[in-house]
Order: structure tokens, then sequence, then C-alpha cells
């Protein structure tokens, strides 16, 4: 394999290739969709001019990489290697990441795993990593077929569904807990649709509820990434209104499988996600290094 390095949206067409090669192996194997590289890209980061690290075979296209992002209270490295890549060429690949990482001065440095990666996890203890046994970050991935599919949930009558297409008019719903940049930079992505960006509005035209939807063509594969209710407008079945809705969409644009995270502990969630037809796949664990500790735990996702 041939070491290359990308930057800025160069790097993230580069993964989005590398992860698309990922999904033409196997439908849900990994950690990440091209989806989710996107919608890290929301906001402007101090890893957004860092030159991400990949590897190349003979015909010029992405074998591996391994993203550094910064989250605000911890930098994270994600190794991505093809679903058939040996036991060898994986402890190369995050050997060689926590290297490049050090190298740029990044000396503390959490990864996400599969928690039935037992190679990760043996490189990762052999370099001094500690298993983080209650961080927040923890999520289980679930997964959605269309067979599976369930009705659209009702919506009360004193709230709308919307798209972001509808609301050109206002600020976009999710700058607050994202930054004035969100829109643009969501915009600068391929992979982001303002007709699957969708939000709920109560009868003061307040913003009640929203799921961000994300349709892959390349891969059939749809993401749900983000959803949030506000707490006053909870348990009015907003949040099953905007899945089942969302579900539909993607699966109209051609989603064959779609898939969500949540964490462990948020009962409601798993709740919701489970009663529409999601299945639980896989769920992480997180390492740090022995010496390093999150002053602050945080959530990668919105």
């Amino acid at each position: 394999m041939q070491e290359q390095h990308r930057v800025g949206l160069q790097y993230l067409e580069t993964a989005t290739t590398l992860l698309h090669r990922v999904r033409s192996i196997h439908p849900t194997a990994g950690l990440l969709e091209a989806a989710d590289l996107h919608w890290w890209w929301r906001t402007p980061r101090s890893t957004d001019r860092v030159p991400q690290l990949f590897w190349f075979d003979r015909a010029g296209r992405p074998e591996a990489a391994v993203i550094i992002t910064d989250w605000g209270d911890g930098v994270a490295l994600d190794p991505i290697v093809m679903p058939n890549a040996n036991p060898d060429r994986v402890r190369h690949v995050i050997e060689r990441g926590l290297a490049h990482a050090s190298e740029l001065g990044f000396e503390s440095v959490e990864v996400v795993i599969d928690r039935a990666d037992h190679v990760l996890r043996e490189v990762l203890i052999g370099h001094g990593f500690i298993e983080e046994r209650d961080n927040l970050l923890k999520v289980v991935d679930a997964w959605l077929t269309r067979a599976d599919r369930t009705p659209v949930g009702s919506l009360d009558a004193d709230y709308r569904l919307y798209s972001r297409l509808d609301t050109l008019d206002r600020p976009h719903h999710m700058i607050h807990r994202n930054g004035p940049d969100l829109e643009s930079r969501l915009r600068q992505t391929s992979l982001y649709r303002p007709e699957l960006d969708l939000l709920v509005l109560d009868a003061s035209t307040r913003v009640a509820a929203y799921g961000l939807f994300w349709f892959d063509p390349e891969t059939a594969t749809g993401l749900v990434e983000p959803m949030r209710t506000e707490p006053e407008h909870q348990r009015r079945g907003l949040a099953r209104h905007i899945l089942t809705a969302g579900i539909n969409l993607l699966e109209e644009a051609g989603a064959e499988r779609i898939k969500l995270c949540f964490a462990p502990t948020n009962e409601a969630a798993r709740e919701l996600y489970l009663s529409v037809g999601f299945k639980p796949d896989k769920q992480t664990a997180v390492f740090l290094p022995r010496s390093g500790k999150r002053e602050e735990k945080g959530e990668r996702r919105e």
C-alpha cells in the first residue's frame, strides 16, 4: 500500500470513496458511513487542515485511512480498513495512525472501535490504552431493512412537518447547537439533501423537533443523524413521526438499509428505534491513553 495525505474537502471525498468500497464488500461492516463524515463536516474544526493519512492500492484506490477529528473536548482517531483486511494490515494502520497523530502534536487521542474487534483491542492495549468503561461516546449501531419498514406515525394537529426546502426564509433549525456555519458547510458535502432535512414546528412556528436523513446512492444506504426533540415537546410522538417519515423518504429514494446509533443508556431512544424495526448490530468501545482522561464528557453526535 502507498501512503498519502489528503486535506479538507479532498480528504472528505477520498474518505467517501473508501467507505463506498467498504460497503461494496459488506453491507454493515465497520462503524462509519460516508454520511457520518459529511455530518462531522458541519462545523469548522482545528483538524480541518490536518493532513489525513490514507493508503492506496496499485490502482490508486483508497484501501485504508486513519481520520483525526477535533471534537472540542477531545481528539479522536478513527481507523478505516477494508472488511477483508488481514490482522497484520489492521495493526499497521492503527500503529502508523497513532504515530501520525503524535507527529502532528496530538499526544492524547481517543479511539472508538467495535467492541468485538479483538485485533484493534489488542493493539491499543499494547500501546498503553485502556477502555473507558462508562464513556458517553459508547453507542449501539442498529440497522433497518426495507422489509422491516413501519407506517408513518401520526402527528398532533398542533404540529406540522417541514423540510429545509420549506423553511429557507428562516435560519437553519440546528445552528443554535452547531454554529452559524452549519448550513454552508453541509452544502459543501455531496450527500446532504435539504429535502431530507426534516423539522417539526409547533403552532407558534417554534422548532419542536428535527431529524436529518442521509441517503447515499452509491451504496443504497440511509443514515439518521441527528435526531432531537426539544424538552418541552417530548412524549408527544414527534420523534416517531419524524423518524418514520424520514425512513419513508429514504426508502422512496432507494435506500435498501438504514442505520442509526444510540447510547445504550438511553432507554427512550432504544425503545423508539427498536419499535420501528431497527435491530442492534454492534456496540462500540472507547479507548483512551492510560494517562489521558476527559475533563468533560461529550458526544460526537448532535
